[in-house]
């Protein structure tokens, strides 16, 4: 979509706040293109798989499965959030949760419209600060223009929410707009590997491995970083095939 223009699908299961938010947005901010409705958690899903949306309009008491719910189903979502509930004592919980922004109904016109202001210019920072890579480097941006930053060079990636922090040999290290997920996709598989949902390593950085007290690698510039137990036997048998270990 362009900068000032976001897609978005609604998440409620009464059918009058669904039918009355999707009013609302289309009468007073044409910045916004509803995609479509869900009722529940799990057809709110598959809109999220169909229409890939900026924003996620979520109501949060939904009987089964509520909107925080959702929200887990995503460790790294490409949406952005934003609660609409009749509660407010949810705030605090939302924005914990990394939600966007918090509206109570009735919606209240005005609180919309600063809202979509604030998606906008959220949405123009992600594009400002995009990152490029291709199998070899990653151009991230900086404050004098950008860095080409070779993949060698990183030491690993750590998730941080919609971000990812990228930890460098020389001891600097970046925030980016980009999922971990995202990484994960480009960056060579004989080269790096996800150890955690946290954390995507570089293997020729790999000092030690240990799984006393639970599972570790520490890496070459002395971090310390978990390796969950489900990712643990494969990631030690990666590093057998890397190293040629029988």
């Amino acid at each position: 979509m362009p900068p000032n223009k976001l897609t978005a699908i609604i998440v409620d299961d009464e059918l009058y706040g669904r039918e009355n938010l999707k009013k609302i947005i289309e009468m007073y901010c044409p910045e916004i293109n509803v995609l479509g409705c869900a009722e529940s958690v799990v057809s709110a899903k598959k809109l999220v798989s169909a229409h890939k949306p900026d924003v996620v309009f979520l109501d949060i008491t939904m009987p089964v499965l509520d909107g925080f719910d959702f929200l887990e189903e995503y460790n790294e979502p490409h949406f952005m959030v934003v609660f609409v509930s009749a509660h407010e004592e949810y705030g605090i919980k939302a924005v914990k949760a990394g939600a966007a922004d918090y509206l109570l109904k009735p919606v209240n016109i005005k609180e919309l419209k600063q809202t979509v202001k604030k998606l906008l210019l959220l949405q123009s920072r992600r594009m400002k600060d995009e990152v490029l890579f291709d199998a070899e480097k990653l151009v991230l941006p900086a404050s004098h223009g950008f860095d080409v930053l070779a993949l060698d060079d990183i030491i690993r990636l750590e998730a941080d929410g919609s971000y990812t922090k990228v930890v460098m040999k020389s001891g600097k290290s970046a925030i980016v707009s980009r999922t971990l997920k995202d990484f994960e996709d480009a960056v060579p598989k004989e080269k790096f590997f996800r150890i955690h949902k946290s954390h995507l390593i570089n293997l020729k950085y790999i000092r030690e491995y240990s799984n006393v007290g639970g599972c570790f690698v520490t890496m070459t510039d002395g971090s310390k970083v978990e390796v969950s137990r489900r990712k643990a036997p494969e990631f030690v048998q990666k590093i057998r095939t890397v190293l040629h270990v029988v």
